[in-house]
């Protein structure tokens, strides 16, 4: 299916995507809906983003599918799983990409290296004034300077010789995504670190890398089968990794999962039965900023319902694994990581294989590297004894250590803007960004896919469609200080949220500026379509309406 092009004179108005990822791929297919003829950049040689390179071949989604589809393309009958896996995942975004005809808008191996705002004006805009000078998209002050690097040649980032492009584009979004490219590694004193282990140390990243790279010159397997392999973490990618290896080396050379602090995971069935919940009803026991007297009520009202939720499921969790014989309960309330978006999938028969030798859980208060391997120190505390703190320091010989430790996403954010003072305002951000897609200071650019959802691919179009709209012209965004009010409240609102769940005085800690829709994820969307002028009530009838959840398919027609 091609897209037809709404209006033929937005064609003269430049747009650069910035990444080929599932935000890359929606702000191609919407641009192109409204008559746009967007240019895509691709530091890679395929689609996909996170799902092509930086996920081991065993990832499953995270999302049921019917919250993970795009709204205009369902999945095909032919997927019969709840939880696809990580090659269905690709299939289904390769699909999408050729039935609206997306490939030839994107060149691969071209990596964008640096971006820069050209303005027309030298005086510095007011707080009082209009984004980009007229609230619209497109503005007479300036234009973005985008530099490639052209690898389509010799794709060997190592090579010296790439050309270098200047482009020319009136708007830009930044589709980079957050879990990709620049690792977040420990610090570690002089002489402590990675450079004194006689072994392999790597990232995550690296090692999913090594594993769907079919030019790699060593199998991924040769290089922790039949090793001593230590993994740092205890989210997603490090429950995945220890499990896979468990299954190459078995309890002779077992896997050792290095970790400071516990966190939630759950099975399958209960991510069904929580989605089951999001749902208007659940979202009236949440605070929400501009919300009048009756709304602030009625949450306060509901909101021990979230209490209570999250002790029962706690309680279930227990039961169903041996977390308290593996010091793996948390000493974190479960809604904390809800609101946080950092729940995790336990992996089949985790449990089962700590049971049986093949994972070995370590908890620690601290480590750092000798020439052996890693040296752990935890610390044993007497129940109602306050200061009676015992240390034990132990070894942990290994030929393969792999931090599953996360990524630097705020500096890869920043770090592709060549002015420093946007590199600022990426570096210091603590409030969200408006709509979840627009910096108030970066004129003529939107951030698109930078937000933590639980749906992702579902958020992400929403602002994907509100974008589109945008650009268009049918709205234009508030003054950059109102802009600038709006995400202060959202701020605040949040951090009363997290300082008040489940009694936890730490909310200023999980505090995390990227995670506005989690628990509102219909409040915001609500929020696109009084923007679109669309009625926000999506559902046929009163009763569905409270207690039926929300979907991408309740929006296909949004924005059009």
């Amino acid at each position: 299916m091609e897209i037809t092009h709404k209006d033929q004179p937005n064609s003269r108005k430049t747009i650069g995507v910035i990444g080929a990822g599932i935000s890359g791929l929606l702000a191609c297919k919407y641009a192109l809906q409204k008559g746009f003829l967007p240019t895509v950049f691709e530091a890679h040689d395929s689609i996909g983003g996170v799902w092509s390179s930086n996920v081991i071949t065993t990832t499953k989604l995270q999302t049921p599918k019917y919250q993970f589809q795009f709204s205009d393309f369902p999945w095909p009958d032919s997927v019969a799983e709840e939880f696809p896996h990580h090659r269905q995942v690709m299939d289904y975004l390769t699909r999408y990409a050729l039935h609206f005809k997306l490939l030839p808008h994107i060149k691969f191996n071209h990596k964008v290296i640096g971006i820069d705002y050209v303005s027309s004006s030298s005086e510095e805009e007011d707080q009082q004034f209009l984004w980009g000078g007229s609230g619209h998209a497109f503005s007479d002050r300036g234009k973005w300077n985008v530099t490639v690097q052209d690898n389509s040649v010799n794709p060997n980032p190592s090579h010296h010789q790439h050309s270098h492009q200047e482009y020319i584009f009136d708007f830009v979004m930044v589709c980079i995504g957050k879990y990709s490219d620049v690792a977040n590694i420990p610090q570690f004193p002089m002489n402590k670190g990675p450079e004194v282990f006689q072994g392999k140390v790597l990232h995550s990243m690296d090692y999913a890398a090594l594993l769907t790279d079919n030019n790699a010159a060593a199998s991924p397997h040769d290089l922790v089968q039949d090793k001593r392999v230590t993994v740092i973490g205890f989210q997603k990618s490090a429950l995945d990794i220890a499990s896979q290896i468990s299954q190459l080396n078995g309890t002779k050379n077992p896997c050792t999962l290095v970790f400071r602090r516990a966190h939630w995971s759950v099975s399958e069935d209960v991510v069904v039965q929580s989605f089951k919940n999001l749902n208007r009803f659940s979202e009236l026991m949440v605070h929400k900023p501009n919300q009048g007297f009756f709304l602030w009520l009625l949450a306060l009202l509901l909101s021990p319902m979230l209490w209570i939720y999250s002790k029962i499921t706690e309680r279930y969790l227990k039961r169903k694994y041996p977390m308290a014989k593996y010091n793996t309960i948390p000493e974190h309330p479960y809604l904390n990581q809800i609101r946080t978006c950092t729940l995790a999938v336990l992996p089949p028969n985790f449990y089962d294989k700590v049971s049986e030798g093949s994972i070995i859980l370590k908890k620690s208060h601290s480590f750092h590297f000798c020439d052996k391997g890693i040296v752990v120190t935890s610390v044993n505390r007497q129940e109602g004894e306050k200061e009676a703190e015992e240390e034990n320091v132990e070894i942990v010989e290994a030929d393969v250590v792999i931090f599953a430790t996360g990524y630097a996403s705020q500096h890869k954010l920043a770090s592709i803007f060549k002015s420093t003072d946007f590199q600022k305002c990426i570096s210091g951000l603590s409030a969200p960004l408006y709509r979840e897609c627009i910096h108030p200071k970066i004129p003529n650019l939107a951030i698109l896919g930078y937000s933590d959802s639980h749906a992702v691919l579902y958020s992400t179009e929403m602002r994907a469609k509100w974008l589109s709209c945008f650009l268009e012209g049918r709205f234009k965004l508030p003054k950059i200080r109102d802009m600038e009010d709006n995400v202060t409240r959202w701020e605040n609102c949040l951090r009363k949220q997290y300082s008040g769940v489940g009694g936890d005085h730490n909310g200023a800690q999980i505090y995390r500026p990227t995670c506005v829709s989690v628990m509102l994820q219909i409040y915001c969307n609500d929020e696109i379509c009084k923007d679109l002028n669309c009625n926000p009530r999506r559902k046929t009838s009163i009763f569905s309406e409270l207690f039926v959840p929300y979907g991408p398919s309740d929006y296909i027609d949004v924005g059009n």
